[in-house]
């Protein structure tokens, strides 16, 4: 009887059933070669199987991912292509299998590193072969060259495993500044003497027979980037474009900001990337003005963020906005130095103070003037090109006018600091990040693609940089949630266009009512060094003619409940019925979003009832008016978007919407953490380091602490002796009482193991040999000693219950 597949709901991009696991052509060819449940009668390794099913299955498919999950199943990477893998010999089906299929693990989130780990000989050829195959210009498809940038991103990302830091060091550490054009890596060795020290031992040591091979590897980044930028700049502006070559760059540019987020790869490989003037060069790509670059142009925000991040290359520590400002005021001041030398015509720029000339407009209306040759010698002099004479051999610079304009700009217009930046965000999510499919994923996120979030790592940069990626997602977790709730109620009130052009609701929804009115009553002045308004406030007024228990859920909205004003501009024609499938947008017209928080509902006499004991009064009517806090932020860019033309949101919004309290309290989450950023110290020395990813995390035990503490006293913490005894199990108790009467809290202890450390701390630096020799530290049989002793807590006053 022929057997039939079971029927299931099929899904896009699900995972395959186990009757299509069975059924499928892979797992035949498993069973002959690599499956474990035929290990006994497995046929000898053939290279042709790799090639055969690399160009069928997963070039022949387009890199499918159905076709990859089955590859995995059936672990074709731990049975088959690993073990079989020889460097020199492996050709190029066998490393793009590999590449491919550990990308999958990751993907799926599954360990890649232990298959290696088992057989590590072959590992180092395996990686310097990706290097060179990511280099080849002809040969590879850029759907390959993406796969490539995606497995070394994961190396990169893993600098916990030995096996791979002893690849990825060669190229990250001091050495790889020989990519650097000969007057800025002289510059750079003048600011830092030690360098310098560091850099003639490591040319020093050079054997000659490993020179070409380690200049090969230093010079790898540089490289790869020099590659990325020509295929970046030959997307044309208008026109048809490969989808690929767009991938390709957005998982580069995904590929450098985990470069630059993590310490140990940033430190010397923010000086290549600022001398190859990568940021500057993506910004004027014509990739940054088409539609299919948003995602890029998102990510080369990112990059450009941690590009200028506020920490020291040299030590790692944080840098203040002081440190900052003076950083920007020697960079202004060696530009001017640089005009007053060389361009009398720039003479005014010269002599000007900082910051009347620091502005993008200021620094552009006094170089547009100038001629091309005239700015190339300005970017010599400031060491950021080649000089002319050494143009052939560092050959990769852009030279033309537009660029070198951007150029100077950009490296000496003043910056904003990531904490004003911070302050002057919006909390609250707009319709602009809401239905961002680049940020916020409305379907199931495959890991196929990538996204511009930040990413949580084992490593941070600084306490800043730890609290400021969880704020970012944080903020869009409940953004996720936050769409999900106004599509639902959206939806329920089914908007549509009347025959006089307003919008009329053909249903009801329980967390979402029409505004009858809505009014701003209150913007208060700036705050002193601020420019959005202290406090914006306004009324709300909802006709709550429904059912008493909704009523009264409206009605119980309390103090700092967080509210959401939207507008709807529909487009469909009474009666027409809004399909789930459709775009969302488009069906309900859906214009603006902006939240606001509640102060409070007014009585008749336009007075907030107080939440309190006493009963609220009740209302005529079913008009209700809400006075709600608007987020100062947002209503200030909203008024200068007004200034500039565009509409007032604030005399559009038609809906009210609220959310269950139990999951909208997104606002103080993130508060609380713009707060603690906007402290200097929220975290202690000793959990400082931990918390960042470095150094050892056995450093926050108590036992290791540099003041642990001998003696103690544990007040009423025990209820009595047998409660002390059992609190310390394995451990010898001794008293210095043995009257019953007495042995009662409050207990003092004195560990003997901290006696013993500090006495032998204490005779070390006497000079004194070990010591620490009179303190008895644990038992014969091991158990470590605690004395106990009862004592009597002194009079804290001269009261009776001070006692």
């Amino acid at each position: 009887m022929k057997e039939t597949e079971p029927k299931t709901e099929k899904k896009q991009g699900s995972a395959p059933t186990v009757y299509q696991i069975n059924k499928d052509r892979i797992t035949e060819i498993a069973s002959k070669y690599w499956a474990p449940h035929s290990e006994g009668s497995h046929l000898s390794y053939d290279a042709n199987v790799v090639t055969q099913i690399y160009n069928t299955e997963i070039i022949g498919s387009n890199f499918a991912i159905r076709r990859v999950m089955m590859l995995e199943f059936s672990q074709y990477l731990e049975n088959y292509l690993w073990p079989n893998y020889k460097t020199g010999e492996s050709n190029h089906a066998h490393l793009m299998s590999i590449v491919i299929m550990t990308n999958e693990k990751f993907r799926e989130r599954v360990n890649a590193w232990e298959t290696f780990r088992k057989h590590p000989v072959h590992f180092p050829g395996l990686f310097r072969h990706v290097l060179e195959t990511s280099l080849k210009t002809s040969g590879v498809t850029m759907a390959e060259h993406t796969a490539l940038i995606v497995f070394l991103n994961h190396c990169f990302n893993s600098m916990e495993e030995q096996l791979i830091r002893d690849q990825i060091k060669h190229l990250v550490s001091l050495s790889m500044w020989i990519s650097l054009q000969q007057n800025r890596r002289e510059q750079e060795l003048k600011n830092v003497p030690k360098w310098r020290k560091y850099w003639k031992m490591i040319m020093k040591k050079d054997k000659p027979e490993d020179k070409e091979k380690l200049e090969w590897e230093r010079k790898y980044l540089h490289q790869i980037m020099l590659k990325f930028l020509s295929v970046l700049e030959s997307i044309p502006e208008k026109g048809d474009i490969p989808s690929s070559s767009v991938r390709y760059c957005e998982r580069f540019i995904e590929f450098l900001i985990d470069l630059e987020a993590l310490l140990s790869t940033r430190r010397f490989f923010n000086t290549i990337m600022d001398d190859a003037h990568l940021v500057v060069r993506c910004q004027l790509a014509p990739l940054t003005r088409r539609q299919e670059g948003r995602l890029f142009t998102q990510l080369l925000d990112m990059l450009k963020f941690y590009a200028r991040f506020e920490i020291s290359d040299e030590t790692g520590d944080p840098l203040t906005d002081h440190d900052m400002t003076q950083i920007h005021y020697q960079n202004i001041t060696s530009l001017q130095k640089a005009a007053f030398a060389k361009f009398p015509d720039l003479r005014s720029f010269s002599l000007a103070n900082v910051a009347s000339v620091d502005t993008r407009d200021t620094l552009n209306k006094h170089f547009e003037p100038l001629s091309e040759d005239k700015l190339q010698e300005i970017a010599t002099y400031l060491n950021l090109i080649p000089p002319a004479e050494r143009r052939n051999l560092e050959n990769w610079f852009r030279l033309d006018r537009e660029f070198l304009l951007e150029l100077l700009i950009s490296r000496h217009e003043r910056r904003s600091s990531q904490l004003e930046e911070l302050n002057s965000m919006p909390l609250y999510p707009t319709q602009d990040i809401i239905w961002n499919e680049n940020i916020v994923p409305t379907e199931y996120f495959s890991g196929e693609g990538c996204l511009a979030l930040p990413k949580l790592n084992l490593q941070f940069l600084t306490l800043h940089d730890y609290l400021l990626r969880n704020f970012n997602l944080f903020r869009l977790e409940s953004t996720y949630e936050i769409r999900q709730d106004i599509e639902d109620s959206v939806i329920r009130l089914s908007p549509w266009k009347a025959e006089d052009e307003s919008t009329f609701f053909g249903g009801w929804a329980r967390m979402a009512q029409p505004i009858v009115n809505f009014a701003v009553v209150e913007v208060a002045k700036p705050n002193i060094g601020e420019k959005q308004p202290s406090r914006v406030r306004a009324d709300v007024s909802v006709n709550l003619n429904v059912k008493r228990e909704i009523k009264a859920e409206w009605e119980n909205l309390r103090k700092h409940d967080v509210c959401f004003l939207v507008t709807l501009k529909p487009t469909l024609p009474i009666g027409t019925k809004i399909s789930y499938k459709g775009p969302f947008l488009e069906q309900t017209g859906l214009a603006y979003v902006r939240g606001c928080e509640i102060e409070g509902m007014l009585d008749t006499n336009g007075r907030i009832i107080e939440d309190g004991p006493e009963p609220k009064p009740v209302l005529p009517g079913d008009t209700r008016t809400y006075r709600v806090m608007l987020d100062c932020n947002q209503y200030k860019e909203d008024l200068d978007n007004v200034s500039k033309g565009k509409e007032d949101v604030y005399e559009t919004f038609n809906v009210l919407m609220r959310r269950k309290p139990k999951e909208n309290n997104f606002k103080a989450v993130l508060e609380t953490i713009r707060e603690l950023m906007n402290t200097e110290c929220v975290v202690p020395d000793w959990l400082h380091d931990i918390i960042l990813g470095y150094g050892d995390p056995g450093a926050a035990h108590y036992t290791e602490m540099p003041n642990e503490i001998a003696t103690m006293d544990f007040n009423d913490t025990f209820l009595n002796m047998d409660h002390l005894r059992a609190s310390f199990p394995g451990t010898e108790i001794r008293v210095r009482t043995n009257d019953p009467t007495k042995l009662v809290r409050p207990f003092r202890l004195t560990f003997h193991e901290v006696l013993k450390k500090r006495s032998e701390e204490e005779e070390r630096e006497d000079g004194d040999g070990e010591g620490g020799g009179d303190v008895e530290m644990e038992t014969k049989d091991g158990k470590k000693i605690i004395t106990v002793e009862p004592h009597v807590i002194p009079s804290r006053g001269p009261y009776l219950f001070n006692e």
